[in-house]
């Protein structure tokens, strides 16, 4: 099994299991799911895991930070899982406020394709770069072949946008998909600006039509899952595969041109220029607050709210010109710089680790690992930060920095600074200058204002602070099965034979059943038994695994005798499994027994012994 599925498994366990999720989809680091309880979340639980960084309620949604390899975990989780590929289209349950649910829809829409988009819009702002520099001609093979990927994907943006909202409100995404090549069809794209006689009714096309647009082909495809869902209804179910497509056509075609259109297309006009009224009465208050309160705003999911202003802006319509993205580049920065102080200051071994390699993973605009992993905990990282966050976004409005493609917020963002037409770098320096000033303000407040470089602050203890707290003391765990004791280096399965989820050893069992190895709390349970997870009394993690892959048993062969949660006492028998059945099914039924918090500890031990019963002493943790 894979580290990545052993994350999925465990998250899904935590958030409630499968019978809790309403939804899920994934974004750049985190999974977002919409639970139907969020109260039978093992929240403290989640946070607790090594894998994720951070849980974050917000806009509707139960988000579990990952990291960077999300991607990899949301896979995982849908192959091994029933939520399947269509599990964002489960929306049952509770939906909170308008405000949440419009992020929600927001978040679902623009999810699945943003790191497409994000790189599609990095390209082009490195092609401009390039004729800038005149390392390539607009005239050039080269050129015309890139820029046509990495334009496309905004010209035709309605498509995509069709698609992800169809999937969110439940109708025909084939159906949706059509409707959005109607509006950018290049009939319709010709008459920009006129209008035309639909049966006697004035057809208005707006001066940009409907390419690169956001709002009008949302509203349609809400209004489509009415329309589609009462033909399904009054269609007798034999003609449904050509009736109920024509139907949904014939409708929809005209009203989306008649009315959906031009009044999605007023409504951005209307966001468009409340930002820029904002912007306008001053640029540098708009970037001291967005370049200040950018993170929190991320943090509660209300970035979501606006993207579709900076696409609105970025539109024809809007001028084709955002001014909303170069101030929210020193937002993410401060919070690298905020991280590389924590790097010099901390004494904490781990916590020095991973304020670096966050500090490095915001330079690509990935700023969860960052804030949740080191700024936010530490508190005064995070104040220092945002205070540099407002000061260089403060700077860049001042400046009037603008930008010109849409992408995910990071250094990679700069040559979309750089207007086409004119080639003017000048934006691009003050942006570069802006978030340089951020980064440095950071670095230096967090230098003065310190943090509490504690265990409470970062919930991690320094070596000192392990040794000298119980020097020499031991906890001894007594085995769980009986059998051939097996080294974890020999494990087939490279994620315990690596020893990435700690040190321990593992036992090639001649019984089928499973024991506790020491007093303690049953921290995991896999529903399918074939995994189970005890937190000791003396905060010992201790994950005992039956066999290898055996989570596609889907708990056949396997008896739970007890659940997450239960305190239980050394040698309480917790599974019986089938030993015949594992073997049959062929999986190998080797059980590692590994230490998860192993770096916790000076090490573990085994006892050197070539077979062992359960209940013999057979792991010593070293304090």
């Amino acid at each position: 099994m894979s580290k990545n599925q052993e994350i999925a498994e465990r998250v899904l366990s935590m958030v409630g299991g499968e019978e809790n999720v309403n939804s899920v989809v994934h974004c750049a680091t985190r999974l977002r799911f919409k639970l139907k309880d969020e109260e039978k979340a093992a929240t403290d639980k989640l946070n607790e895991d090594p894998d994720v960084i951070q849980v974050v309620r917000s806009g509707g949604q139960y988000q579990v930070v990952i990291g960077s390899h999300v991607s990899d975990v949301y896979k995982e989780l849908m192959a091994h899982s029933g939520l399947g590929d269509n599990s964002e289209t489960k929306d049952e349950g509770p939906k909170g406020n308008i405000f949440n649910q419009l992020i929600d829809i927001i978040s679902s829409i623009f999810t699945p394709f943003l790191g497409a988009m994000a790189g599609a819009g990095v390209l082009k702002g490195f092609l401009t770069l390039a004729v800038t520099l005149n390392w390539l001609t607009v005239e050039s093979g080269v050129y015309v072949v890139l820029f046509s990927i990495a334009d496309g994907i905004f010209t035709f943006l309605p498509i995509l946008l069709a698609f992800t909202a169809a999937k969110k409100f439940k109708t025909n995404e084939f159906l949706a998909v059509c409707l959005a090549m109607a509006l950018v069809h290049p009939s319709i794209s010709a008459l920009a600006g006129n209008t035309l006689s639909f049966a006697g009714i004035p057809v208005i096309i707006g001066a940009s039509a409907y390419t690169s647009s956001v709002i009008p082909i949302i509203l349609a495809v809400f209004v489509q899952s009415y329309v589609e869902r009462f033909f399904k209804k009054v269609i007798p179910s034999f003609l449904q595969i050509i009736c109920v497509p024509l139907a949904v056509f014939l409708v929809m075609a005209p009203v989306t041109f008649i009315a959906i259109g031009p009044i999605g297309t007023i409504l951005g006009d209307l966001l468009g220029k409340g930002y820029n009224g904002i912007y306008g009465f001053s640029p540098i208050i708009a970037g001291a607050v967005m370049g200040g309160l950018w993170q929190v705003f991320v943090m509660f999911g209300m970035h979501w709210g606006f993207v579709p202003i900076m696409m609105l802006n970025l539109s024809e319509a809007g001028g084709g010109v955002d001014t909303m993205a170069p101030m929210l580049l020193p937002a993410v920065l401060a919070q690298g710089g905020a991280a590389l102080a924590v790097f010099f200051i901390t004494k904490n071994v781990k916590l020095k680790g991973l304020a670096l390699s966050s500090a490095m993973t915001s330079v690509f605009g990935i700023t969860e690992p960052t804030v949740y992993g080191v700024t936010l905990p530490l508190k005064k990282p995070f104040i220092a930060a945002c205070i540099g966050g407002a000061i260089g976004g403060a700077y860049i409005g001042f400046s009037h920095v603008q930008n010109y493609v849409f992408g995910l917020i990071s250094l990679l963002s700069l040559p979309g600074f750089i207007p086409q037409e004119t080639k003017d770098t000048s934006g691009m320096i003050a942006a570069i200058i802006g978030t340089a000033i951020a980064f440095v303000v950071a670095f230096i407040l967090t230098f003065i204002l310190r943090f509490d470089d504690k265990v409470e602050a970062t919930g991690i203890e320094t070596t000192k602070e392990k040794e000298e707290a119980s020097k020499g003391d031991k906890i001894v765990l007594s085995s769980p099965l009986t059998g051939t004791i097996v080294p974890l280096d020999k494990v087939e399965d490279q994620v315990f034979s690596s020893g990435a989820l700690g040190k321990g050893i593992a036992v090639e069992p001649t019984l089928g059943e499973l024991y506790a190895p020491a007093d303690g709390e049953i921290t995991t349970l896999f529903p399918t038994g074939h995994a189970v997870g005890i937190t000791t009394v003396d905060g010992a993690e201790v994950l005992m695994h039956i066999g290898m892959d055996t989570v596609e048993m889907d708990g056949d062969g396997f008896e739970i005798l007890a659940k997450q949660g239960d305190q239980v006492k050394q040698g309480d028998l917790l599974i019986k499994f089938d030993i015949d059945k594992i073997k049959a099914a062929g999986h190998p039924v080797v059980t590692p027994i590994v230490v998860t918090n192993s770096a916790d500890f000076l090490d573990v031990l085994d006892m050197d012994q070539a077979e062992v019963l359960h209940g013999e002493d057979f792991l010593a943790v070293v304090r």
